[in-house]
């Protein structure tokens, strides 16, 4: 997949400054269109409190002048990285009644910031989690404060020969062919024996010019989730590549999975799809 149609997509969190940031230095490295995107969706306070008509339009006003703050954010950044040509920001009048799942579909991936699960989050239509679940698109989500000088240029993929790994492995291509970059396939227990075919793999890396180290681990008491964590830490990667949950997402959201505990605790960002 080449790299040149991307969508950010604000979370209403402290991410948004990094995940700009990211998102402009890969739509410059890679002669790439940018579009930012702040949700059109119903606020926590639209949903669950009843506010009079006066207090709802003064909400009303200070979210549109945060929305323009973050418009001028977004074009001062783009321009100063030499891209503000390639770039748009689309305002919530613009959106209507579109989900950002669904707006997602028409773009080459989606890059965000980690999103936190509190309950009067208004931005909770943004989750990284959701996008990757119901747009069909890879998300790249960007740590709260995460700045880089560079792209990656160590990239951990964690497989387990599943459909989301696969599907991970393959939209991320275009990000692990580009040299120099180190590329780590991480696996716990006996994948590449005990699956025939996930052996493979390394040759279709190979066949598309990926030199990939493979690390295997025995599966310890740790949880997956940690030791893909450490591991990144380890060898010092700065990305890491991996399929979202396998399971539903209410059961993740109930009693938590790889991918949550990932999303919550690692560093880097991380490029996941389903």
């Amino acid at each position: 997949m080449s790299i040149k149609n991307i969508l950010l997509a604000h979370t209403g969190s402290a991410a948004f400054p990094g995940s700009l940031r990211h998102a402009v230095q890969i739509a410059k490295r890679h002669d790439a269109w940018l579009t930012g995107m702040y949700s059109g969706s119903t606020s926590y306070f639209d949903q669950i409190l009843r506010l009079s008509e006066d207090l709802r339009l003064k909400l009303k006003d200070a979210e549109r002048e945060k929305i323009t703050d973050l418009r001028d954010t977004f074009n001062k950044e783009a321009a100063a990285a030499g891209i503000g040509e390639r770039c748009e920001f689309v305002m919530p009048d613009v959106i209507g009644r579109a989900a950002p799942s669904e707006i997602a579909r028409n773009f080459d991936f989606v890059v965000t910031g980690f999103h936190p699960k509190l309950p009067t989050d208004e931005y909770r239509a943004v989750s990284p989690d959701i996008i990757a679940l119901r747009s069909g698109r890879p998300v790249l989500v960007v740590p709260d404060g995460y700045e880089a000088d560079s792209m990656a240029s160590h990239a951990l993929v964690a497989w387990d020969g599943k459909r989301s790994a696969a599907r991970a492995i393959n939209d991320a291509m275009a990000v692990l062919e580009r040299k120099p970059r180190k590329v780590s396939i991480l696996t716990v227990g006996n994948v590449l024996e005990d699956l025939p075919s996930a052996k493979w793999i390394m040759s279709h890396l190979e066949r598309h010019g990926v030199d990939a180290e493979h690390i295997p681990l025995a599966r310890p008491e740790r949880s997956i989730a940690e030791i893909i964590q450490s591991t990144a830490d380890e060898i010092g990667a700065k990305l890491v590549v991996m399929g979202a949950y396998e399971h539903s997402k209410f059961s993740q959201d109930m009693f938590g999975g790889v991918t949550h505990h990932v999303l919550r605790g690692i560093k880097i960002p991380v490029f996941m799809s389903h």
